[in-house]
């Protein structure tokens, strides 16, 4: 047995482990303070792509050519800087026709839901529904054991809640047995509470899904409707984002989208198995959202600019709270984000995401003038390390390549 979560902590922190990598000692832990970069300064931008500011879309194509292969059968990647956008895809729809990615192909964003999750409730305590210093306990009462100890709601937000994370086969061939399973978010953390609670609220940090799928049910209770329902509501809609929607407990993804594979090992032989169609309710509004690149660009440069979440609302997201990771390292997720600080000493904000067959991110200056947004259907998404051709568009983006 092993804990569900753990793969999800390696590819939210994978953009940090490659940047270490490429550049040694270029990757700190930022501030414990909001992020001071100033909209509209223009630095960051330039300094990540560490070539003056000038896009060369050559290591780029390179990082996605050659699709499909053994580590990933597509990708899709834009890039935004101040000079203007860069997008492109690769690959096949699928292996059976061969046929290239279609326009605006959705996927599943994985953990990057957490970031529409966040800003949801954030946006509930913008309008007075929602306090974040509340308990779950108040607002979802019966949901945590009677003599458990408070936990706030932003202590859902930041990782710091400590509710035990459910431990399940890791196996791949247990994952595909039980891929149309279908699990409630009340079953899931019951399944967690089972568990020892890894700390007192409060006092450490420690990345999982639990606390968004709280979050989720939070949001539910608040308002009387469904998480999707909600997502369509107050971001999908007023934002115009055609491709983004929670699917419940639908497996499919509807609309243009890329399949994506899983590599299992049988009788000596690897492969690939179709994991496109899968039920995502075991991480209800933590890693279940489907979206496309222009749709997760529209998100992030609205979110960043204060149109989706207002302030003082919004600087919650770019905070990190004042407590050591599990690990004994400094905290590094805010409500919804990850900080990576970057050589010039700007901050990066970022967040991760996976699913079997689909790996996603988005990542920005805090000014928003350097985006990025990228799919790749992994053949090994859930596995130990991070997708080859992940590591060469996130170095590629960022100038190192």
């Amino acid at each position: 047995m092993k804990i569900m979560n753990r793969r999800t902590v390696l590819v939210a922190t994978s953009l940090g482990a490659l940047l270490t990598i490429t550049a040694p000692g270029a990757v700190t832990a930022a501030p414990r303070t909001p992020d001071a970069g100033a909209a509209g300064s223009g630095a960051a931008s330039t300094a990540a792509l560490g070539r003056g500011g000038t896009l060369d879309p050559g290591p780029l194509r390179a990082a996605i050519a050659g699709l499909p292969g053994a580590d990933a059968t597509s990708a899709q990647v834009r890039i935004t800087t101040p000079e203007g956008c860069w997008t492109d895809a690769t690959g096949v729809r699928d292996l059976r026709t061969q046929a290239p990615v279609p326009p605006h192909a959705r996927f599943r964003v994985g953990s990057v839901s957490k970031v529409f999750t966040a800003a949801l409730v954030l946006r509930l305590a913008s309008e007075g529904r929602v306090d974040l210093d509340g308990s779950v306990q108040g607002y979802l009462p019966g949901l945590l054991p009677a003599d458990y100890p408070t936990v706030t709601v932003r202590q859902l937000l930041d990782h710091t809640s400590g509710i035990p994370s459910p431990a399940v086969p890791g196996d791949v061939e247990w994952q595909l047995a039980h891929r149309y399973d279908r699990w409630t978010p009340e079953q899931i953390v019951r399944l967690g509470l089972d568990n020892r609670r890894e700390f007192e609220p409060g006092e450490k940090q420690h990345y999982t899904n639990m606390g968004y799928i709280v979050a989720g049910l939070l949001i539910e209770k608040v308002t009387g409707h469904s998480y999707a329902a909600e997502l369509d509501r107050r971001i999908a809609r007023p934002l115009g984002l055609r491709d983004t929607y929670a699917p419940g407990d639908d497996p499919r993804i509807h609309g243009p989208h890329a399949h994506g594979y899983q590599a299992v090992v049988r009788g000596g032989a690897t492969e690939l198995v179709d994991a496109t169609t899968w039920s995502q309710t075991f991480t209800p509004a933590s890693g279940d959202v489907i979206s496309s690149l222009a749709d997760l660009d529209t998100f992030t440069t609205a979110l960043f600019a204060g149109r989706v979440v207002p302030e003082p609302q919004l600087t919650e997201m770019f905070t990190l709270p004042p407590v050591d990771d599990a690990e004994g390292g400094p905290a590094r997720y805010s409500a919804g984000l990850t900080a990576l600080a970057l050589p010039s000493g700007e901050t990066l904000w970022a967040k991760t995401g996976s699913r079997f067959g689909y790996l996603a991110a988005v990542a920005s200056t805090r000014d928003g003038r350097f985006r990025v947004e990228y799919s790749i259907t992994a053949t090994d998404a859930k596995g130990e390390e991070l997708s080859v051709t992940a590591q060469a568009v996130i170095a590629a983006a960022l100038g190192l390549a």
